[in-house]
């Protein structure tokens, strides 16, 4: 494997020191996403977060340029509002380089005008499985970086993809795509990933 998504950072955080020790036992090409803390996009939505955003980037320092990826997952309950999109990720730009994508889960951010926002800030949204609204299978916004979360289907967390659904895709992505695996509570994730990773050779 080439990257990884740290996904335990949206439930707590991470000492410095943990992100330093992870970037270490990896080779130097290697790649991190990581996803923003819960507190951030579910608690506090978006909204009067700045010195959270501030810590947390401070946390995930220790990866330095191995940081590839912010993933900024939302809840299903988040209508798109263009005021709290553009000011919370103007201020993200603010503390990284790092390429920033958004997991939307509500049928209002498949629009559109909310497609054009996210693009104008340079924000890739997650092509995402199982489906929130038609054309999320697609990803939107920022096309300089695609991203793919597939959480497994019909049973989420569990089921397998069938080699067609993979082929697919496969065909779908460009060098510099990312395709995270999430269906984890099988064992299914490991399989499609590297099967993933031969049909693609990214």
């Amino acid at each position: 494997m080439n990257a990884v998504e740290i996904n335990s950072s949206f439930h707590r955080p991470h000492m410095p020191k943990t992100y330093e020790r992870w970037r270490a036992i990896v080779g130097p090409d290697f790649r991190f996403s990581v996803k923003m803390p819960k507190t951030i996009t579910h608690e506090l939505r978006l909204k009067g977060c700045k010195d959270l955003i501030s810590r947390f980037f401070d946390e995930c320092a220790g990866l330095g340029r191995s940081l590839q990826v912010v993933l900024v997952q939302l809840p299903p309950s988040l209508v798109y509002d263009s005021r709290t999109v553009s000011s919370f990720f103007r201020t993200l730009r603010n503390y990284t380089s790092a390429t920033i994508v958004c997991e939307p889960r509500h049928v209002t951010w498949f629009t559109p005008q909310a497609d054009l926002a996210l693009s104008t800030l340079q924000i890739a949204r997650v092509a995402a499985d199982p489906l929130r609204a038609a054309g999320g299978f697609t990803p939107g916004g920022w096309q300089g970086l695609r991203y793919w979360r597939l959480h497994g289907s019909p049973k989420l967390y569990y089921s397998t993809y069938p080699q067609e659904q993979l082929q697919a895709l496969a065909a779908s992505m460009q060098e510099g795509d990312w395709c995270i695996f999430d269906n984890t509570m099988s064992g299914a994730a490991l399989g499609n990933a590297l099967e993933l990773k031969r049909l693609t050779s990214l």
